[in-house]
């Protein structure tokens, strides 16, 4: 149903049901077919970072975990064991490998990666109930439309304090597990309720270059699927935690906007507003990457001509990125900017292997070292809408050069084709080093045709 179909009454005095509804009655048919096929790429993309993540330490801690706590056997795949379990465990080690390479997908106005909330919670219930590829769709939609709408609800006060991947991403999970299950307009309401009082997740652990960011993810995908399932055996939970006076809005914001939990739902598909990852680390980077990349092309410079590079940045950027600032681990280099830069311009990208091969390095050290972030008033306006990068160069010799990218490489207006997804999907399994190019070819040939799959089987078997 479109929030058109519905009292305005409804939307504004209640927006938390109106997204129940939505969620809970979304068909397949309804979905435009270019939003669809843009949900198998986004799907693809998420398998590859996946994939990738399968031999880091705080996955295999997690998988660790998951063997001794869960079952040995079941319906759902852990793909980066390829061993089956529950729904649950399944769920949490792929959302936690899908966030740890820093490859997932981005949605701007929401500074939210969906990808590593949803998919991994909708493949393992939907193996476990034997949905088709169109239920699977329909529902992972469902999940990004919702779970966009909360971030973009919550706010850039909300941003600065908790990671909206896993709060927002909580809810997210839920709505799209309550899909597969078929929930009513109110079972789905009660999911909402009982995944956002769960809802959690702090910035704190850049500082320390702790795990934490990938318990985010495993936790938001576990939680968001039990409240969908609690929902469905009749477990209440709270009918406004979104935007009631003691709801998220409240806790975790300052400048929550109850008005954008429904902006144009139905109309408006926020899938085709998300942007995938170029580069391997904190999307925060990207735009600066991407303007100091065209300003060496442009103007020939080497990376020992620059003496000095000003990102121009918006306040977000400087929030997350402004504490690390001696990276000691090869997860907490992608969160800073000296070291994404002295990676561009080093190598001209900033993907795996270059940051593997570039911590401890001494001159990604020496380069970091030369780099600074300053806030832009025209950045900091257009975020988060927009992702403007601008930096400008000094170099050893005294010149001094501006670069500007109003859209960075994966952006809407940006974006990568199919064939660059498949590259990079390519790229990031050989790096998990799990697969075969066969099997890799053969996940990608399922994931195009996902609209005729009738049943979710095993993807690695």
């Amino acid at each position: 149903m479109r929030i058109d179909d519905m009292p305005q009454s409804l939307a504004a005095t209640h927006p938390s049901a109106v997204l129940a509804q939505f969620a809970a009655t979304l068909t397949y048919d309804a979905i435009p077919p270019e939003v669809a096929r843009r949900t198998e790429s986004l799907l693809l993309d998420t398998l590859g970072s996946i994939l990738a993540g399968a031999q880091t330490a705080p996955i295999k801690a997690i998988d660790t975990f998951a063997r001794a706590m869960g079952p040995g056997t079941g319906e759902a795949e852990v793909l980066i064991s390829r061993r089956l379990t529950s729904p649950l465990f399944a769920a949490m080690v792929n959302a936690a490998a899908a966030h740890v390479v820093e490859q997932d997908d981005v949605h701007n106005g929401a500074v939210f990666h969906p990808a590593a909330v949803v998919f991994p919670p909708a493949l393992a219930v939907a193996q476990l109930l034997g949905r088709s590829g169109p239920d699977l769709i329909a529902a992972s939609v469902a999940g990004y439309e919702v779970g966009i709408r909360i971030g973009e609800f919550l706010g850039r006060s909300h941003y600065k304090i908790f990671h909206t991947t896993g709060t927002a991403g909580t809810v997210a999970a839920a709505v799209t597990v309550g899909h597969l299950l078929r929930l009513t307009p109110e079972q789905m309401l009660h999911a909402i309720g009982s995944a956002g009082t769960q809802a959690a997740g702090l910035w704190e652990f850049l500082r320390d270059a702790a795990d934490s960011k990938q318990l985010h993810t495993a936790k938001a995908a576990g939680d968001g699927l039990t409240a969908a399932f609690l929902a469905r055996e009749g477990f209440t939970g709270a009918k406004q935690i979104l935007e009631g006076p003691q709801g998220m809005g409240a806790g975790m914001s300052t400048d929550a906007d109850p008005a954008k939990l429904t902006d144009r739902l139905g109309t408006r598909w926020t899938v085709l507003e998300t942007s995938f990852k170029f580069h391997a680390s904190c999307r925060h980077t990207h735009p600066a990457a991407d303007a100091l990349l065209a300003v060496m092309q442009e103007h020939n410079l080497a990376a020992d001509d620059i003496a000095h590079v000003d990102a121009q940045v918006h306040q977000g950027a400087i929030d997350v990125l402004g504490p690390v600032v001696d990276p000691r681990s090869v997860h907490q280099s992608k969160f800073s900017m000296g070291t994404v830069l002295a990676l561009i311009a080093a190598h001209g990208r900033a993907g795996l292997a270059e940051f593997d091969a570039g911590f401890g390095n001494t001159f990604v050290s020496a380069f970091n070292k030369r780099v600074t972030m300053s806030l832009d008033d025209e950045v900091d306006t257009a975020y988060p809408r927009r992702w403007i990068g601008k930096v400008h160069v000094t170099t050893h010799d005294g010149r001094q050069f501006d670069g500007r990218v109003d859209e960075p490489k994966g952006d809407p207006g940006n974006t990568l084709s199919r064939a660059e997804i498949e590259d990079k999907v390519t790229t990031l399994a050989a790096y998990g080093g799990i697969t075969t190019p066969t099997e890799v070819r053969r996940l990608i040939d399922t994931v195009w045709s996902l609209g005729d799959c009738t049943r979710i089987g095993r993807l690695l078997p």
